[in-house]
């Protein structure tokens, strides 16, 4: 089974964050420039909902009330702006549209601006601001996406995006897969549940639990339920201390596999701040695959082309 990844990853992301001054203030950040040559390895596709309203640039900033972006497709909440407007309905057409761009340009994952009350996903609040419960408006739809969920803030974390990276190439390889067989599934899993386990092992244990227990012939609904179960996992961080200790572990083990190590690398442990921790991981991991040899903590690689 092939774990390398060659094609270029769609990303969408929050316009704001991609130099675009449309902030109701006019602010915008270029975040992805951080990436420096690494942004190259991606395509993007910027959107924002509140823009593609019309609402314009400035604008009055607008606030859920009355309960979340899902409640508000629901009919119960509203978006309005500080003038008392209620921008709902133009709102929920942009964001709709915005979906649609993003699902035309085959996006893998959306990097999104949290505290947004529109793009927000897991919290609606900016600073001492509370905008409304979350979800945000777009952000209740992508959640409703098998669509690989980033806050574009961590592209500031170098230790948070080396983690958002390496779950987003094996949710996307995994995304794309073709299974056919109750074994696809399981060299799948192999290459997989390292990973997994790392993230969550009682949801991990769970799925390969669920692996075991299906039977030899597997139907269409059989494979997509397991997939979706691994996917959904996929898409949860891991901490820190998680990754340190597996990190650590596994330094180990590849050092006694080839009874050597990474001369121009630290063994990668607590000790280490966390932006040596990650440059010493990446390091590590370059050399062991010029070695064949993959760290499970990163069990897809990604080259794709320039």
């Amino acid at each position: 089974m092939d774990l390398v990844l060659t094609a270029k990853i769609k990303l969408g992301i929050s316009a704001c964050n991609f130099g675009a001054k449309f902030r109701y203030n006019r602010a915008g950040w270029d975040r992805v420039e951080s990436l420096g040559r690494e942004k190259d390895e991606y395509s993007w596709s910027p959107v924002c909902p509140e823009v593609l309203a019309g609402l314009g640039v400035p604008r009055p900033p607008v606030k859920l009330s009355g309960g979340s972006g899902d409640d508000l497709w629901a009919g119960s909440a509203k978006l309005k702006n500080r003038l008392g407007r209620d921008v709902s309905e133009e709102i929920k057409m942009a964001s709709l549209a915005s979906m649609d761009a993003l699902h035309r340009a085959g996006v893998d994952a959306f990097l999104f601006m949290e505290g947004s009350p529109t793009c927000g996903v897991y919290r609606t609040t900016l600073k001492d601001k509370r905008l409304g419960k979350p979800p945000g408006v777009l952000g209740s739809l992508l959640l409703k996406e098998r669509i690989f969920l980033i806050p574009v803030l961590d592209l500031e974390s170098p230790w948070k995006w080396w983690d958002h990276t390496r779950r987003l190439h094996a949710f996307v390889w995994l995304k794309k897969l073709e299974i056919a067989s109750k074994k696809d599934i399981y060299e799948a899993w192999h290459a997989l549940k390292f990973i997994c386990q790392e993230i969550d092992r009682s949801l991990s244990d769970d799925i390969g639990r669920a692996l075991a227990a299906l039977p030899g012939k597997l139907e269409g609904f059989d494979i997509e339920l397991w997939r979706g179960r691994a996917l959904d996992l996929l898409r949860r961080p891991s901490t820190l201390k998680r990754i340190q200790s597996v990190m650590s572990k596994h330094y180990a083990h590849y050092r006694k596999a080839f009874g050597l190590k990474v001369v121009e690398a630290q063994a990668p442990s607590e000790m280490l701040g966390k932006a040596a921790f990650v440059s010493e991981l990446i390091k590590m991991e370059r050399k062991a695959a010029e070695q064949g040899y993959l760290f499970a903590g990163r069990p897809i690689l990604y080259k794709p082309g320039r």
